[in-house]
């Protein structure tokens, strides 16, 4: 079975959702070192990466003064594959398939430095410096669900573990990058797409962790086939509150997911 295949198998088997969890949970479990990240950066991701530092490198890389101790560090963790580009952190992200976010682990937990070329619905540029009760702050009931929990995590958490979790949303379109929220423009939610984002995170020093997020895309049309999956994705959106709901793209949208997996 080719990677591709295995990951295609245990998407359907084991979904984000899972049969019908609330979308917004902490839901972290440790997994081995060496499952860390679970492939390797393909040749189309790279020059994604390589394209989007070149032509909009403000947008998915952003550092605060005082993270360059945190980048080096975390380059002992992750070789650089490059030296092209200005900031450590963008050199390291082109050595794995994920885009990296380093978070200060004690205080106020603040986001010190990114590389992020795939965001879903939040913009880097807003948020780098920012502690992580502020970068949740857009969906109010989510500091509640998972900020306190994840702060209190992160504190706690061993090091050298990494930790992993499942998230989704639903796009429009394959375009890796999108910044803020959307709402669909077409009723035709077979031609969307599941956006799966498999996040990790380590703790590589007493001081900085590492957020890590790697995105894969199925289509709507593809649920289809699969009756129980599409009926614990219909779950999980049933869950969600108003907060949730509006971050997610609004109500109009979710409606017609609703109507389309109903269907």
């Amino acid at each position: 079975m080719s990677l591709a295949q295995e990951i295609d198998t245990n998407f359907w088997s084991n979904p984000p959702w899972g049969k019908g969890e609330k979308k917004y949970r902490l839901g972290l479990k440790p997994i081995e070192k060496s499952s860390w990240f679970d492939s390797k950066i393909s040749e189309k991701l790279h020059s994604f990466k390589i394209k989007s530092f070149t032509h909009r490198y403000s947008d998915v890389v952003a550092v605060t003064e005082d993270s360059i101790e945190a980048q080096q560090l975390l380059s002992q963790e992750i070789t650089p594959a490059s030296s092209a580009f200005p900031d450590l952190i963008a050199n390291i992200s082109l050595a794995v398939p994920d885009d990296i976010c380093i978070i200060k682990s004690s205080g106020d937990q603040e986001l010190l430095a990114g590389s992020v070329c795939s965001p879903s619905y939040w913009n880097l540029k807003e948020k780098i410096g920012l502690p992580l009760r502020k970068i949740h702050s857009p969906v109010k009931s989510l500091n509640q669900k998972i900020g306190n929990p994840i702060e209190r995590f992160i504190k706690n958490m061993p090091e050298d573990i990494p930790f992993k979790r499942e998230n989704w949303f639903i796009h429009e379109d394959e375009s890796r990058f999108h910044n803020k929220s959307e709402s669909f423009l077409s009723s035709d939610i077979s031609s969307c797409y599941i956006r799966s984002e498999r996040e990790t995170i380590l703790k590589f020093s007493p001081h900085y962790a590492v957020f890590s997020i790697n995105v894969r895309f199925k289509s709507m049309k593809s649920l289809i086939k699969h009756r129980e999956v599409s009926e614990a994705l219909l779950k999980s959106l049933d869950m969600m509150d108003n907060d949730e709901i509006k971050y997610f793209g609004g109500s109009v949208k979710v409606k017609r997911i609703q109507r389309f997996l109903s269907s």
